[in-house]
């Protein structure tokens, strides 16, 4: 019998992440073989091309295929990368928001598991027999964390994860997360964009794409119009005092107590957050993949502590 791999997974709104893997959630559907190699995936004699741009919004993941087919695709990711071979067992490992978690627990386990049945499928034309043989869930943003000793010494610590549609908030009181502090708010790097792009649109009547604007974001240098440039820029500090703000209003004072700050938008705050904005401390984690290896962390973790009985 094959030894069990745990391959840890960050389900996004915009981005599905592994340990060492981010793409786009979107899934475009063709009735014959698509036009590329890259990113098909087949299954059951249709085809899929897997992170083409972004699907569009779905609060319930369940709702459709799309996510249990993008996870396939991120799992052949990661067994082609570790070089485990395209027959395996594996133990996945995901995560929800601590705002859900307790109610969506039951049905996105049963969603990714599937009974246990194995699936075959064709990833990049290598054949995969893939037996998810045990699902873990884990709060999304806690999980990430859990390495930053420094600061998860601290009384209280806000823990902020910004993803493409949610920002999820939590506060930590001696390393335990406060239920009672947990928020969820549609206020993520998705709403950024669009609004950036709709500004962006009603000052110079050009229609950015969502990649350019985050090549800007990120610094890269691109051939995007100079004046656009400038309030991408300008838009991207309007996005982080307004999610301060919104912080601060969900009861959490960043100026009182240290923040971490992870996921998609962690990179922004680095580059807008200032002096004058006043916080306590902030720690920017701003490794997109690192609650897919949190999630495989704790699952270690669980099983060590089994083992030692």
């Amino acid at each position: 019998m094959s030894e069990t791999i745990t391959i840890g997974v960050d389900h996004g709104y915009a981005a599905m992440k592994t340990a060492h893997f981010s793409f786009s959630t979107g899934l475009v559907e063709y009735a014959h073989e698509p036009y590329t190699r890259m990113d098909v995936l087949e299954l059951d004699g249709k085809y899929y091309v897997a992170g083409t741009g972004r699907q569009p919004l779905q609060k319930d993941k369940t709702a459709t295929e799309d996510y249990y087919l993008l996870t396939l695709a991120a799992i052949a990711k990661e067994l082609d990368y570790r070089q485990a071979g395209p027959v395996a067992t594996v133990h996945l490992a995901a995560g929800l928001p601590l705002t859900s978690f307790g109610r969506d627990k039951k049905k996105f386990r049963e969603y990714l598991f599937r009974d246990g049945k194995p699936v075959t499928f064709r990833y990049e034309w290598t054949t995969y027999t893939v037996t998810i043989e045990r699902v873990s869930l884990f709060p999304q943003g806690y999980s990430a964390v859990l390495t930053q000793q420094d600061l998860l010494d601290e009384p209280s610590v806000i823990v902020a994860d910004i993803g493409g549609w949610t920002v999820d908030l939590m506060r930590l009181d001696g390393r335990i997360p406060n239920a009672a502090a947990c928020r969820s708010l549609e206020l993520g790097m998705i709403r950024c964009l669009d609004e950036t792009a709709e500004q962006v649109r009603r000052s110079l009547g050009l229609s950015l794409t969502a990649a350019q604007i985050e090549s800007v974001l990120r610094g890269d240098v691109s051939g995007v119009d100079s004046r656009a440039k400038e309030i991408i820029r300008r838009e991207a500090g309007a996005y982080t005092r307004r999610l301060l703000s919104a912080i601060a209003e969900s009861g959490l004072d960043a100026r009182a107590m240290p923040a971490i700050f992870l996921g998609g938008g962690a990179a922004l705050m680095q580059r807008h957050v200032s002096a004058i904005d006043g916080l306590c401390r902030a720690l920017i984690l701003d490794d997109v993949c690192l609650n897919a290896k949190g999630y495989e962390r704790l699952v270690e973790q669980i099983s060590a502590r089994v083992s030692d009985g």
